[in-house]
């Protein structure tokens, strides 16, 4: 440990030999460039290099570290080639030591040659080399415009003889090494961020029927006002937020809302339907899976947290998420990573959550179906929707806005509402809230374009609604799945788009494929217009 270190940093004088003129040089960088210009994978580009160099001279280790300076930490550009010393760590990911031979290169963005090894055991790493027989070992700085990206080391068992000439040449490999790294690096860099554009366009197309207008959200009431004051407060920080109410006040425009109204906007807003999920392969929706993962993974999937990177994941309906997936769902919140389903390497995303639920969350602690942590960590922020019934402030506006926009989506006239239907449409209960009254209004853009809108036709569409919700389950049940057979024949099985069965039957995609599993649906059934009985 006391031996002298000496300047590790040689500098020797220029001599050349024949076996290393310019013309040779010359022809090595060549056949190196051209090895290695057309390879598309880090691990082909450093199979290509090793291939290439080792005609040239012999090594018999030969490595390249990339340098991370936020996390001060270096990891392999691919598997290294040659010796593997038991001492060297072939993790992913691991700190720059202080004092070893890589640090050295980094810090000081120059070559290090050390051609006894011997003299340093004190050095991190040695030990290892010189039991595994290495004697002597070089390393370069790879530097691209003065940015550094890490270091490439040759070692060898036995110093080389014109070890003075080969660092000469060795420098000019580095310097071309450093180009094909950083080329590579930014060709997987926009291969990946063309990947995410590509699985952004799938997942908009797929959801397409939730396309959210912020303009379209109507409200004149004070309660109203008060929570979209809460929601700009909360909107531009990455704090949790559940928000609850009754089924049909609007929790998911408020969640597009906040996403909306926050720095990260321009990501996606990934919405999970959790009691939509079919639980046999609700992890791979999830956290996606690994080719091979299971019976039918013939290719790897992204999850939806990892669709959601950089974005907001809203959890609808997340008291119905089964109790298993609640803890994966905490470690996600907590440590920011997952893996995906038959892989082991954990991906790390930056995602924010917003959740929903129509359920009393604080007795489903209580009876054990929902985890106490979970709740506290989805909960720093409560929104509560009010029923409709509660805020009638906002119903005569929510009636003429629907109307317009409903007229204007099916291309008629919009009726137009005396002022005592009005009232009553004011005084009504509404069970189903929001979504109730705009169910309503598009029955009557259908049955009364362009009309004069009575109290007694608000009665008796009311009444209509009334009778259906005193339809015993099981024949409401068969009534809804006859419907959904009507218009899956109507469209032969197509779901999304302009001419889908969702858009015929008025519901996000998400909606209609959660009740085709529910009723037992296959829509590939009916692509010829004809269904199963």
């Amino acid at each position: 440990m006391g031996k002298q270190r000496g300047n590790l940093e040689r500098k020797y004088p220029t001599r050349r030999s024949m076996h290393w003129n310019l013309e040779t040089r010359y022809r090595i960088l060549l056949s190196i460039n051209n090895a290695i210009i057309t390879q598309t994978s880090r691990v082909k580009l450093f199979q290509a290099l090793a291939t290439e160099i080792h005609k040239h001279f012999r090594y018999d280790r030969l490595s390249i570290n990339l340098y991370d300076p936020e996390t001060e930490s270096l990891s392999y550009f691919a598997a290294a080639d040659g010796i593997a010393p038991e001492g060297i760590s072939s993790k992913e990911s691991r700190p720059l030591a202080k004092g070893s031979v890589a640090q050295m290169v980094i810090t000081s963005k120059s070559p290090v040659i050390i051609e006894d090894l011997n003299r340093y055991e004190d050095l991190p790493s040695v030990i290892s080399m010189l039991d595994s027989g290495l004697t002597a070992t070089m390393a370069f700085p790879l530097m691209v415009r003065n940015r550094i990206l890490g270091s490439v080391h040759f070692s060898f068992r036995k110093r080389p003889e014109d070890m003075h000439d080969l660092v000469e040449v060795l420098t000019d490999v580095s310097n071309q090494v450093a180009i094909a790294v950083d080329n590579m690096l930014n060709y997987v860099a926009l291969a990946k961020v063309n990947e995410n554009l590509e699985r952004q366009k799938r997942f908009l197309m797929v959801n397409g029927n939730d396309a959210y207008h912020r303009d379209h959200f109507f409200y004149a009431s004070p309660a109203m006002a008060e929570i979209m004051s809460q929601i700009e407060l909360v909107a531009d920080t990455d704090a949790s937020v559940l928000i609850t109410g009754e089924t049909g006040t609007g929790k998911d425009y408020l969640a597009r809302t906040v996403h909306n109204l926050s720095s990260r906007r321009d990501h996606l807003f990934v919405k999970i339907n959790c009691p939509a999920l079919t639980e046999s392969l609700i992890e791979s929706e999830l956290f996606g899976h690994g080719k091979g993962a299971f019976t039918g993974a013939h290719v790897q999937r992204v999850g939806r947290f990892e669709m959601g990177n950089g974005g907001t994941v809203f959890l609808d309906e997340v008291g119905d998420l089964p109790a298993n997936l609640q803890a994966k769902l905490l470690q996600v919140i907590q440590d920011g990573e997952f893996e995906r389903v038959g892989e082991s390497r954990a991906i790390k995303v930056n995602i924010r959550i917003i959740a929903a639920t129509n359920q009393d969350l604080e007795n489903s602690m209580r009876n054990g179906s929902f985890r106490r942590d979970l709740y506290y960590r989805l909960n720093m922020v409560t929104i509560h929707t009010p029923r409709l019934k509660d805020r009638p402030e906002d119903i005569a506006l929510l009636v003429e806005r629907l109307t317009k926009l409903q007229a204007k989506q099916m291309n008629r006239p919009a009726p137009e509402y005396s002022d005592l239907a009005l009232e009553k449409l004011i005084h009504y209960h509404w069970p189903g809230n929001v979504r109730e009254l705009k169910n309503l209004v598009i029955r009557l853009v259908i049955l009364r374009p362009g009309m004069r809108i009575s109290e007694a036709d608000i009665d008796k569409i009311l009444s209509t609604f009334q009778t259906e919700q005193q339809i015993p389950v099981s024949t409401l049940a068969d009534a809804e799945r006859t419907h959904i057979e009507r218009a899956l024949i109507k469209c032969k099985g197509v779901l999304g788009g302009p001419h889908g069965a969702a858009r015929l039957l008025g519901m996000p995609r998400s909606t209609l494929q959660y009740r085709l599993r529910k009723f037992g649906l296959n829509p590939h059934d009916y692509q010829r217009g004809e269904g199963t009985s």
